[in-house]
């Protein structure tokens, strides 16, 4: 007979089930392969350093070089914007990416670099879901173009959860459930980061402040603030 204790009774509620699964994030929220766990966040996937093939973004031929893939452009597309290589820096790493140069920083992330955690949601600026940090300031990457970031210095929500440092940050955030369908809480994590790198001991009304722009359709609101500023006290070595 199937046990018809409920989840509390049966030893089960929603922090433990997240921590003893693992808090997989794939794609749903922090970032592709990341987890939220006792163990340190692995580093995403190796991104592509240089260009190596260009393909051709209207009919998918390749070519070894980018004068070739023009030399195409002109003859087989004429009238056609032509895509532009562009050099990002991105969670440390140099990659250079082939791009149409009105792709948003957001759509090169998540198309070129596989680097999902930026979201896409109301593509207008609007919900802080695709924030990311550029030069140290929280910004919409839906509405920055990517050759806009060429010698900037850019962080995903992937790579704050491969540096140790913000481990307390993750651990805060599972603990204290500040998170639901989880869709929006990478533009959140980021945002607290950024927050804690120019403010190491926040209020609970700077937290709020600073998350302002990230809009939770679950209503997690009153979590954010706790779990960052009980973050913000492990990373100055309260007790």
């Amino acid at each position: 007979m199937a046990d018809e204790r409920t989840g509390k009774e049966a030893g089960l509620d929603r922090r433990n089930f997240l921590k003893s699964a693992g808090v997989v994030v794939t794609g749903g929220t922090l970032g592709a392969g990341l987890t939220l766990t006792t163990e340190p966040a692995k580093a995403s996937a190796a991104i592509p350093t240089t260009l190596t093939s260009f393909r051709c973004p209207i009919c998918s031929a390749d070519f070894a070089t980018f004068s070739a893939l023009q030399g195409h452009f002109g003859s087989a597309h004429p009238g056609r914007v032509m895509p532009v290589t562009t050099k990002l820096q991105v969670n440390g790493k140099e990659c250079e990416v082939l791009i149409e140069p009105h792709w948003t920083l957001q759509r090169t992330l998540q198309y070129k670099l596989g680097l999902t955690g930026a979201k896409q949601m109301c593509d207008r600026g609007a919900c802080g879901s695709c924030t990311v940090i550029i030069d140290g300031r929280a910004v919409l990457s839906c509405t920055t173009l990517a050759v806009e970031c060429e010698g900037k210095k850019i962080e995903t929500v992937e790579g704050i959860a491969a540096d140790p440092k913000y481990k307390p940050l993750l651990d805060s955030y599972c603990k204290w459930d500040a998170m639901q369908c989880g869709y929006c809480t990478p533009g959140f994590v980021v945002s607290a980061k950024n927050l804690l790198d120019k403010n190491p001991r926040p209020t609970a009304e700077e937290c709020r402040q600073a998350l302002a722009g990230n809009i939770c359709c679950c209503g997690t609101y009153p979590r954010h603030p706790t779990a960052i500023m009980e973050a913000a006290g492990v990373m100055k070595g309260d007790a």
